[in-house]
Formats: C-alpha cells, sequence, structure tokens
C-alpha cells in the first residue's frame, strides 16, 4: 500500500543512481555470473554520500542482472542518456486499467516504457530466463516477446515491490478502437461483463471470432514475416516450459479515425500530426515482426506510426498493435494440478492451460488461421497514377 507518488519517485530515484552507477563501469562481454548479480542501495531520507536526500520514507533499491540489462538495453538501441532522460525527467504516468494480475502499471511521459510491479514468483522467474533470453536476443533481436529493460525492487516499510521495465506496446498518440487478448483458447473467452464496462476494455478470443469474423487480412509478406516471428517465438517460450501467454491487439482503424475527425470539427483537416516515433529499436510492432517485409519495399512505412497496415473484411484500412505478452507465468505443478481437473470436466483441448508445446501449437494455429489472413493482392490505384501504367504484381 506504498502511496504512489512515493513509489514513483523510489523508481525514479533508484534507476538514476544505478544507470549512473553503470556508467563507471567499463563495457565488457556478459559473463554467466553477471545474470545472477543483485546490487541494492540503501537511500535514507536524509540523504547519505552516496544517495540524494529525498522527502519519501526511506527505501532501499536492488537492480537485479544490472550488467546483463545494461547489454539487452544496448541491443535495442537505447542509450543510457536516453533510458534516464525517458524513466526519470518527468513524473510517471499510472494507467488505470490494471490488468487481470492485479498489477500496477506505469509509463513514461514519452510513451516509451512500461513499468509494471510483479510478483516475487514472476520476478524470479525472470531472472532464471535470463540466460536463454540473452541467447535467443542475440540470434533475433526482432521478437514479439516482451522486451524487458530493466528488473529492480523497491523495499519499503517491510514490504517488497518488484517492478520491470519493458516495451510499451501501445503508444497514447494513437487512438486505439479496439483491443484484444487472444489465446487460441474458447474455454470461457469472453470478456466479463466488468471488462466490458470499462472505456475500453479487453475483448478475449470469443469476442473476437464474433466481432472480426473474417479474421484481420495482411499483404502476403507482412502475413509470412507474423507467422514466421511468431512460431519462433512460440519455440523460445516451449523451450522455457512457457505457457499461458496471449497475443495482444490493438486496433487503429485509419478510416474510422478519419470520420471521427471529420464529425469532431466539419473538417477532415484536424490534429493528424505525426506521434513521434519510438526511440528504441525494433519496438514497434512493424518492426518486431522479420525485417523482410521491410526489403519488400511493397508497403510504405513512413506513415504508419509503428503499426503493422492491415485491412478488416469491409476494407477499412487498420493499424495493428501487437506483442506477446504474460510470458513470466510458468508451467509450474499449480497449471498441471489446474489442466488435469479442468480436463476431467471439460474437453481438454479447449482448455487454456496445457502442456507448453500443445499450448504453443494451438496458439500459432489460431493467429495464423483465425486471428490473420492473407489478401491476395490488387494493384492499388494510388500506384496506377503514379506508374501511369500498371504493372500485374507476382501473387
Amino acid at each position: 500500500q506504498t502511496t504512489s507518488s512515493a513509489l514513483k519517485g523510489a523508481i525514479q530515484l533508484g534507476i538514476t543512481h544505478t544507470v549512473g552507477s553503470l556508467s563507471t563501469k567499463p563495457e565488457r562481454d556478459v559473463l554467466m555470473q553477471d545474470f545472477y548479480v543483485v546490487e541494492s542501495i540503501f537511500f535514507p531520507s536524509e540523504g547519505s554520500n552516496l544517495t540524494p536526500a529525498h522527502h519519501y520514507n526511506d527505501f532501499r533499491f536492488k537492480t537485479y542482472a544490472p550488467v546483463a540489462f545494461r547489454y539487452f538495453r544496448e541491443l535495442f538501441g537505447i542509450r543510457p542518456d536516453d533510458y534516464l532522460y525517458s524513466l526519470c525527467n518527468e513524473p510517471l504516468i499510472e494507467l488505470s486499467n490494471s490488468g487481470a494480475s492485479g498489477s500496477l502499471f506505469y509509463v513514461s511521459s514519452d510513451d516509451e516504457f512500461i513499468i509494471k510491479t510483479v510478483q516475487h514468483k514472476e520476478a524470479e522467474f525472470l531472472q532464471k530466463l535470463l540466460p536463454g533470453y540473452y541467447m535467443n536476443l542475440n540470434q533475433n533481436p526482432r521478437t514479439l516477446l516482451p522486451k524487458f529493460y530493466g528488473l529492480y525492487c523497491v523495499q519499503a516499510g517491510g514490504k517488497n515491490i518488484r517492478i520491470v521495465v519493458m516495451n510499451n506496446l501501445l503508444p497514447r498518440s494513437v487512438k486505439m478502437h479496439l483491443k484484444y487478448d487472444l489465446k487460441g483458447s474458447t474455454y470461457k473467452r469472453r470478456a466479463s461483463q466488468k471488462e466490458r464496462e470499462k472505456v475500453f476494455p479487453t475483448y478475449k478470443d470469443l469476442d473476437f471470432m464474433q466481432d472480426i469474423p473474417d479474421g484481420l487480412f495482411l499483404d502476403s509478406d507482412m502475413y509470412n514475416a507474423l507467422c514466421k516471428t511468431l512460431q519462433r517465438d512460440c519455440l523460445v517460450l516451449q523451450s522455457f516450459k512457457i505457457m499461458d501467454y496471449s497475443l495482444l491487439v490493438a486496433i487503429h482503424n485509419i478510416d474510422l479515425a478519419q470520420r471521427e475527425h471529420a464529425m469532431a470539427d466539419g473538417t477532415s483537416q484536424t490534429d493528424m500530426r505525426r506521434p513521434a516515433a519510438q526511440k528504441a529499436l525494433y519496438s514497434t510492432a512493424m518492426e518486431s515482426i522479420q525485417g523482410e517485409a521491410r526489403r519488400g519495399g511493397t508497403i510504405e512505412t513512413d506513415d504508419q506510426m509503428g503499426g503493422i497496415p492491415a485491412r478488416n473484411a469491409k476494407g477499412e484500412r487498420l493499424l495493428l498493435y501487437i506483442g506477446i505478452i504474460d510470458v513470466l507465468q510458468s508451467y509450474r505443478f499449480v497449471k498441471k494440478l489446474e489442466h488435469s481437473w479442468k480436463a476431467l470436466v471439460h474437453d481438454g483441448d479447449t482448455v487454456s492451460v496445457h502442456r507448453p508445446s500443445f499450448y504453443a501449437e494451438r496458439f500459432q494455429r489460431f493467429m495464423c488461421n483465425t486471428a490473420f489472413k492473407k489478401i491476395p493482392l490488387k494493384p492499388s490505384p494510388s500506384k496506377k497514377s503514379r506508374a501511369g501504367t500498371t504493372v500485374p504484381r507476382r501473387s
């Protein structure tokens, strides 16, 4: 129950200190023991020779695997001063819509980072994952898996509050019209009444199948890139015995947004300024799926605000913001138990808690057959007028 402002203040003081002290350490390769280091520093309210005075209660700040996370940030192109500036220069913004997990979420004022409180078990699990996560990112920095930039713990008043810093999937500057949490399971996968009453509800698989029965259509290069990335990511999650993760899909409807603007003031030339691009590398949905779609050059990417261009069955233009979330729920004994009794009562295959390999397979099948589909390509009218002649495009 630490007050929110005290928690935000402690996080900012702690991160400023830990990133600052890291800059004095020489750059070097990450070693196995780096994943297990925990640095701890005490912040008395009157200040000390290492820490500034502050007007919160005394607290202790712990940084997990500082050298390893420094490497991850570097891999994602985040410079230490940018990281500090984003997180510590302006007050953090608390997001009201906390997930089912009961976690608190904060977003940095420039929209770059999300800070999420995690349970002890999840923090422990993330620490265990780090060596494998490192190996995986080295081979493949383009991924829809969460990008973890730091793991910290604030100890105050006998309580431990663990937080993880991650990439922000949903920029606030882009209005999302719909949001889904998809697992590829149909058992009890419908948003609750309470969820539906929220301003910006998160719908689930059954809602998706009902609202968007034809799925979301992607250019074939995009579709292939997306499915290939999902396949790769699922393999990694499966190797860590992780399951129960979801694909978060948020949809910005360009055509609807233009109609909303036009209604707002009778002209469609309202504030259509481009939101600032995200600084971190590969942090947008578009960059997370393979670079192949980018190089194909069939799609102009300058005005997509990091979203993946798609269409719905009506042909409206959409931008999709996606990422795999909830990967820190490891498939432990509890889950096994939960699955075996649910399977006795129901048809085991539709239950969302499953063996990791089965889970991964079903997840991919749902995403690449039901949720996302290929559009058969036709030359677009804008290309015609530009080229004067149309070149039939190979399908």
